[in-house]
């Protein structure tokens, strides 16, 4: 009887492995550009490919990982949508002219996730972490009912701490808190910090805890979300986490310059931030809550405050919500796009739509930094450059620190200021959340922010930049060919 020659069995087990996982990637993945390159790895790179695949690749959209209802009777649900959709269309209409011109985005976010536009909005931009967590401090003082919180990275250092004790205090006032905080991002207080705010009373969980057998997934999809809000009404969201890097306070040894982008909103706009703070709460956390009155309270604001609208996404969404909101916004521009952003890996439609608006006439700006705290980033979202030069684009890379704001100004109307960055990590996989103000007034002070942050910036040079070193295109162009899955 002839041996069996176990080499080959186990080739022969490995190629119909191989074969089965590249039916799943060609059935489960909705991008092209993913699925090209999830089969290359899977074909080209043995073992390693497929368990990279695993970790990384699954999309979890179309499954019910998560889930955001908090209102379960369905004809209550119904009354709802009614009441939402005309009480949007009436704070749209009461704008005037330049109001209609944004009905289509309204309309779209109110169709795919039930984000109602509110108006009578107190609205104010918070530059930098000076001004923001002054601001919140003072915010989280004056609680009198709940203060929650939502970060992604919360630091165990000095802010970190300031803050904890001003929660600890209210704790023990008889205020309740509650705080999510991505088990990845804010691992620095996973052990004692977050045992002082428990003892003190303060509600205290991780969005999704790190266990060993689902480490690489659960690391993949993080919650980046970074909100507070307090009594119901008063809310702040942007790409300020709670760190000493953003306060540039030189004297605890902070060297590098730090600009980022908050906001704090006064009024109903904070009424979609506290729905998505409680949908989180109920995923990650035993002590389930039902939307009461109490965490949806009106603060009377003067007429003619700012409009309004919460925009979020994450693996619980049935889109791409953020990436659509972006691509509509862009598209209803007439005159001007301003973007900041740290890290610029669009994606076709994303590039497709700066390009096409370029190309019609309307001044399209970019504003990245000179240089990223990820080398590889960097690298592919300088392959991006060459294409959106060519169609007229301005590309300037901010010099005077690393520039972290995430913003967006269209036609000196629209303000968009939240936590996702221009890349399919904030599009895809992470939990995000972004906030749009449309008022003329709000819209011009983030543009003059925008302009002065370009006199600490250089504008790239589009023939020096077409003829830079062959070699460093060849690399960006590497790293470009991965990027669907950074």
């Amino acid at each position: 009887m002839p041996s069996i020659d176990w080499f080959i069995v186990g080739e022969i087990i490995y190629v119909l492995i191989v074969i089965c996982v590249c039916l799943r990637i060609i059935y489960e993945t909705r991008s092209s550009t993913k699925t090209l390159a999830y089969l290359l790895l899977t074909i080209f790179i043995p073992v390693a490919g497929i368990i990279l695949y695993f970790s990384i690749g699954i999309n979890y959209r179309n499954k019910s990982m998560y889930s955001k209802k908090l209102v379960r009777d369905q004809k209550l649900q119904e009354r709802l949508k009614i009441q939402i959709f005309k009480s949007s269309f009436d704070a749209l209409h009461s704008v005037g002219d330049y109001g209609l011109v944004y009905k289509g985005l309204a309309h779209m976010i109110l169709k795919d996730m039930m984000s109602p536009l509110t108006t009578n909005n107190a609205v104010k931009i918070l530059i930098n972490g000076e001004q923001t967590f002054k601001e919140i401090l003072l915010a989280i003082n004056e609680a009198q009912n709940h203060i929650h919180l939502e970060y992604y990275t919360f630091e165990n250092d000095y802010i970190g701490n300031t803050i904890k004790d001003a929660l600890i205090r209210k704790a023990k006032e008889g205020v309740e808190v509650r705080f999510i905080y991505d088990h990845f991002g804010s691992r620095s207080i996973r052990g004692k910090f977050s045992k002082e705010l428990e003892e003190a009373g303060v509600k205290i969980y991780p969005f999704h805890k790190i266990t060993f057998l689902l480490l690489a997934n659960r690391l993949n999809y993080r919650n980046h979300r970074k909100i507070i809000v307090i009594d119901g009404h008063t809310s702040f969201v942007g790409g300020i986490n709670v760190a000493d890097r953003y306060t540039n306070d030189e004297s605890r040894g902070e060297k590098v310059y730090w600009r980022d982008t908050h906001v704090c909103i006064k009024g109903p706009g904070s009424f979609y931030l506290q729905y998505i703070f409680l949908c989180d709460w109920n995923f990650c956390s035993p002590d389930k809550l039902q939307p009461e009155q109490r965490f949806f309270s009106e603060l009377p604001v003067s007429d003619g405050g700012s409009l309004v609208q919460i925009v979020s996404s994450g693996p619980d969404s049935s889109s791409p919500s953020i990436l659509y909101t972006l691509l509509k916004a862009i598209g209803t521009a007439k005159e001007e796009i301003l973007i900041t952003t740290p890290y610029f890996i669009p994606g076709e439609s994303l590039m497709d739509a700066l390009i096409i608006a370029s190309l019609s006439g309307i001044s399209v700006k970019l504003l990245v930094p000179y240089i990223s705290d990820s080398k590889f980033v960097n690298a592919a979202a300088h392959s991006y450059y060459d294409d959106l030069l060519n169609a007229g684009v301005r590309i300037f890379r901010y010099k005077k620190g690393f520039i972290h704001a995430k913003t967006v100004v269209c036609d000196s109307k629209l303000a968009i200021i939240g936590t996702a960055n221009m890349d399919q990590r904030s599009f895809d996989l992470n939990f995000e959340v972004m906030s749009l103000m449309l008022d003329p007034k709000v819209a011009e002070e983030l543009r003059d922010v925008f302009n002065s942050d370009l006199k600490h910036a250089e504008e790239i040079d589009a023939y020096q930049w077409e003829h830079r070193a062959k070699w460093r295109k060849f690399m960006e162009k590497s790293a470009r060919m991965i990027s669907p899955l950074l």
